[in-house]
């Protein structure tokens, strides 16, 4: 159809130069054929605009490679580079100058800012997280190599070696500081379940490391209000020392306790500020009642029976097929198989239950069912196209304590069974267990003022299985589902008014929340009235605050405070009666830059072999560039950008055509005129 269009054009200008040229000739104009052309012309051109032709514009653009130089501008880097700062500095700008003829040069600081790189008064270090920005923000760029300068000490987010990082450029380390061990023992890190059952027996670890402290003997000591509950002993008998204490105690008494771990100084010991850690832990006074339903029956339904099994402080109850309460009151915690499910009698039933629930998703879900239901995650699923997926367990995930083994049991697990689909996590919820390949949550829980949960598919009596039959026991993945089950009975409370926070142990250097949540008779959150909170710091000052409300919630921060105990006490009136929530906190004045002394270059040149790059020390650091610049992978490239312009948005063109009817009519008036 285009090139008859093209061929009516050009008849149009042939047609359209004849008869001026045959008139021309009849009144005897010097050169006939010349204003005749220039009719033919502008009469091809006008139609070539009707068409509406489009040009196709070829750009090729170099791109440079990018080196980002990622510096840590934490405390701990202040500290190890000390009086070399400014010869440190130095050498970064010399460096960075070589790479700017050639590349493109960025710098960032861990927060990806750039206009604090060497100020080094950040209290906290996260590499993992500095990685994934970087990952995020140059993921589709030519990027040639990062460059992470820093001590390799960090005290958020999780090992960088274990993060699931696909930079597109290389890593490369630079390692600032000491490795010289100084003596330091220190409380690392403590595990304790958040909530446990009154009578109940718990355990309380602590992970215990010492630099240089060959000959400690000594006694670790878990107290509560100052009296002593257990003791460990520690014999160390080398220079490097590591070791996972255990404290076992019984919950006496309800309400929520705070105990300390404590470890005595060494003789010599400068840095004491990592001798101790405080813990919370929730203790409930309550059998709950859970119902356990399916679709139909499951070897997944008989694996949770049995990991629930002789735990004193549940009552369970299991229902399949069309065997389902029509009232749900008297159940504090649902879990469900595969409901609500495709043509289920019992679905409005569970929608309208607003009951805590663990959700197991199976190929008889009705994924429309679960749209108006409170979930932690989006759904958009196709449960009739199932799929198999390995898991891996989330170090980052941090909701309760899981036994240490959890990750070699993990890499030995089947596939779990589930549909195709998307899977959204909520901004509240957090995953135990992923995708090994996509990162897809398969088991998730869900804060809220309805806690919930959800495992993604079928297999968890698989997993039973294969730990049992690789380990000799269901211990870990008995203990997910029982710590499952545990996150969500203790939120059902009661009480319609309670008050949460995130965690009970703060460093000075953390802006404090907390979340408030009301309830109707109906079990619907509300926010209407008005929530106080009175805090108590350890002296009996006191401060008052009001919560805001946020959706159908409360939530409140009350920014940094100093180190100390605080407790608080929270209210609202309600249908004429004052209802209550009570606890207290810890804010700790331990720099955590302070919790770990020297370099770690292990780990840097851990990090940069697993990622294709090379660790050099801090005063090695001219060597980077040779390195980068021998790297046959790091190199320009060339960016074809096609680019379609429609001729009627060219403005010459309409000169162009002017230009000739210009010149026709000023011929004609010059020979006419002779």
């Amino acid at each position: 159809m285009f090139w008859l269009w093209v061929i009516l054009a050009l008849l149009a200008a042939a047609t359209a130069g004849y008869f001026s040229w045959r008139a021309d000739v009849k009144r005897e104009i010097p050169y006939p054929w010349l204003p005749a052309t220039l009719r033919a012309l502008i009469v091809l051109t006008t139609a070539m605009l009707l068409l509406a032709p489009a040009f196709t514009i070829e750009k090729n653009e170099i791109q440079k490679p990018i080196v980002l130089f990622l510096q840590d501008d934490s405390r701990s880097v202040n500290d190890a580079l000390d009086k070399e700062s400014d010869v440190y500095e130095k050498d970064v700008d010399n460096l960075l100058d070589k790479f700017s003829s050639d590349y493109k040069v960025v710098k960032w600081n861990l927060s990806g800012q750039t206009d604090s790189l060497h100020n080094y008064n950040n209290e906290v270090t996260d590499l993992s997280a500095a990685l994934n920005k970087v990952q995020e923000f140059y993921g589709t760029q030519n990027l040639g190599a990062v460059i992470l300068a820093t001590d390799g000490r960090y005290n958020q987010g999780i090992n960088p070696l274990y993060q699931p990082l696909v930079l597109k450029g290389n890593l490369y380390t630079v390692g600032i500081g000491d490795t010289t061990m100084r003596r330091d023992l220190r409380v690392a890190q403590t595990f304790a379940n958040k909530t446990v059952s009154l009578n109940n027996s718990f355990e309380i670890r602590a992970d215990i490391v010492a630099d240089k402290c060959r000959g400690y003997n000594n006694t670790i000591k878990l107290t509560e209000d100052g009296n002593v509950l257990s003791t460990a002993t520690l014999n160390i008998n080398s220079d490097r020392y590591d070791r996972t204490v255990s404290f076992t105690i019984k919950a006496n008494t309800p309400g929520l306790h705070h105990y300390v771990i404590t470890a005595p100084a060494m003789d010599g010991e400068e840095n004491t500020v990592n001798n101790r850690r405080d813990v919370f832990v929730e203790v409930v006074d309550e059998q709950k009642h859970i119902l356990i339903a399916g679709h139909a029956p499951h070897p997944d339904i008989k694996a949770i029976k049995e990991a629930l099994k002789g735990l004193d402080n549940y009552k369970i109850t299991t229902r399949v097929n069309n065997d389902f309460p029509n009232l749900l009151d008297d159940y504090d915690v649902l879990i469900l198989h595969q409901l609500p499910g495709q043509g289920y009698r019992y679905n409005i039933t569970i929608q309208q239950a607003k009951k805590p629930t663990l959700y197991i998703l199976g190929q008889r879900s009705d994924n429309a069912a679960y749209t108006t239901m409170p979930k932690p995650a989006a759904l958009n699923i196709n449960t009739n196209a199932p799929r198999n997926v390995f898991a891996t367990y989330n170090a980052a995930f941090n909701g309760f304590n899981l036994p240490q083994n959890i990750r070699s049991v993990v890499d030995k697990l089947p596939p779990l069974t589930i549909p195709m689909g998307s899977i959204q996590l909520n901004p509240e919820a957090q995953a135990l267990f992923t995708d090994k390949q996509s990162g897809t949550p398969l088991w998730m829980l869900g804060q809220g003022a309805i806690p919930t949960a959800m495992i993604s598919g079928e297999g968890l009596w698989r997993w039973r299985m294969y730990e049992y039959k690789n380990f000799g026991n269901t211990d870990v993945i008995d203990e997910c589902i029982r710590q499952t089950i545990s996150f969500l009975s203790t939120a059902d409370n009661k009480n319609p008014f309670r008050v949460t926070l995130p965690k009970h142990v703060w460093s000075d250097q953390e802006a404090i929340s907390f979340n408030a949540y009301l309830r109707n008779a109906n079990n619907e959150p509300i926010n209407g009235p008005d929530v106080t909170l009175t805090i108590k710091d350890s002296s009996g000052s006191a401060e008052q605050y009001n919560f805001e409300r946020t959706g159908t919630t409360y939530r409140l921060n009350i920014g940094i405070r100093a180190g100390g105990t605080y407790t608080y006490t929270a209210s609202v009136n309600y249908n004429g009666k004052t209802l209550m929530s009570t606890g207290s906190f810890v804010v700790e004045s331990i720099p955590l830059e302070l919790m770990q002394t020297g370099a770690d270059y292990n780990l840097l040149y851990s990090l940069a072999e697993k990622n294709n790059g090379a660790f050099f020390p801090a005063a090695q650091m001219s060597s980077v560039y040779d390195s980068i610049a021998k790297n046959e992978n790091i190199k320009p490239v060339i960016e074809t950008n096609i680019e379609t312009v429609p001729l009627i948005d060219r403005k010459w063109f309409f000169f162009i055509i002017l230009l000739l009817a210009v010149a026709e009519w000023l011929l004609r008036k010059y020979w006419l005129a002779q």
